[in-house]
């Protein structure tokens, strides 16, 4: 066994079982839960939400992998991490973390998005886009499934197990949050705090181990259709946006900010290629010249409030996700009140259960 795994206290060495190169840990990322909780004991710790996306990287021998909480390969978008983690003088580690991208000091999805659609390796590096890996979790070490050790456990092994330089990064963790942390957090124009039961395990599902403590409403939503473009705008005036509920796609609102020119057309182009004839909404959408499209894109949406007929307040687009699946958007409620979609249904199905065309 590896010395840092021997030195663990024999209570969590019996926590410790075998997952040799290969094992499936990645499969399944542990998720936070949004929430509106702001007073903590001391058995949690705090870390800075960030805005970026999340990685799942496996390293066994000279293969490394990364791979988006769907399972997607992403190691030709980011070549320099591969390069960074096949550098560990450790060979044999699962780990969970986020790469973002940095604009004026922040963390900036938009930016991000310039380097989420490349598939060529060498278009990656020329891209002017520099990313950070950064690391808050350790699923494996060694050939031994570390998910079962106390969350402070894990961090400590990934500190000691990797070496941290650019563009790898731990993430820092504060043993102290709340509704002041957060209003700092807010302050320095940080997307909020995740907070973490220190000694809870690592489950490959959304937990309310973990919950997500937001600086301004935000989440992921689905491109049912779009309207058409008025006076000088080009490509599309406004996205229409849903969320699975009850098995069907629920009408959200539009989303008419967010775009410069470039990105309108480039979007339009996309979304001619998916346009259909009918609505995939279940509810009634009451905007004028309407282009209604197979509801395959995901969006990551930034608002103000949610309002009490369902809709977006404010809202404005920040780029396409392509690692989540349409049928796992749903909406986001404080205190973990998501309604998932129904048991085998999918953005698609739900629309054939209603009776609409996809």
């Amino acid at each position: 066994m590896n010395s840092l795994l021997d030195g663990l206290p024999d209570t969590q060495r019996r926590l410790l079982a075998d997952a040799p190169p290969g094992a499936d840990l990645a499969a399944r990322p542990m998720l936070a839960v949004l929430s509106d909780r702001r007073e903590f004991d001391g058995g949690w710790v705090f870390e800075r939400k960030l805005d970026g996306i999340r990685v799942l990287a496996v390293r066994d021998g000279g293969r490394v992998r990364l791979l988006s909480r769907n399972g997607n390969a992403l190691n030709r978008t980011y070549p320099e991490i591969i390069d960074a983690l096949a550098r560990q003088t450790c060979a044999d580690f699962t780990v969970d973390g986020e790469i973002v991208a940095f604009h004026r000091g922040r963390t900036d999805f938009a930016r991000l998005q310039q380097r989420i659609q490349l598939t060529d390796p060498d278009q990656a590096r020329t891209s002017g886009v520099a990313v950070t890996y950064y690391l808050f979790d350790l699923l494996r070490l060694d050939g031994q499934d570390t998910t079962r050790l106390p969350l402070r456990a894990r961090k400590s092994l990934l500190r000691r197990a990797l070496e941290f330089r650019s563009p790898l990064r731990l993430t820092a963790h504060r043993n102290q949050g709340g509704q002041e942390q957060l209003d700092q957090a807010c302050a320095r124009g940080w997307e909020g705090l995740i907070a973490k039961r220190a000694d809870g395990r690592y489950v490959p599902r959304r937990s309310p181990d973990w919950l997500k403590l937001k600086c301004e409403a935000g989440q992921e939503l689905v491109v049912g259709g779009f309207t058409e473009p008025a006076g000088s705008r080009v490509g599309f005036g406004a996205l229409l946006v849903g969320y699975c509920g009850d098995g069907r796609l629920r009408y959200a609102g539009k989303v008419g900010t967010g775009y410069d020119r470039r990105l309108l057309r480039d979007l339009r182009g996309r979304l001619d290629a998916l346009e259909t004839k009918r609505s995939p909404f279940a509810d009634e959408v009451r905007e004028q010249r309407v282009h209604w499209v197979r509801p395959e894109l995901v969006a990551q949406i930034g608002f103000t409030e949610w309002t009490r007929d369902g809709k977006l307040r404010h809202p404005r687009f920040l780029g396409l996700r392509d690692d989540k699946k349409p049928s796992e958007v749903v909406r986001e409620r404080p205190g973990g009140g998501q309604r998932p979609v129904q048991a085998g249904a999918t953005a698609a199905g739900a629309n054939r259960a209603s009776g609409r065309p996809v």
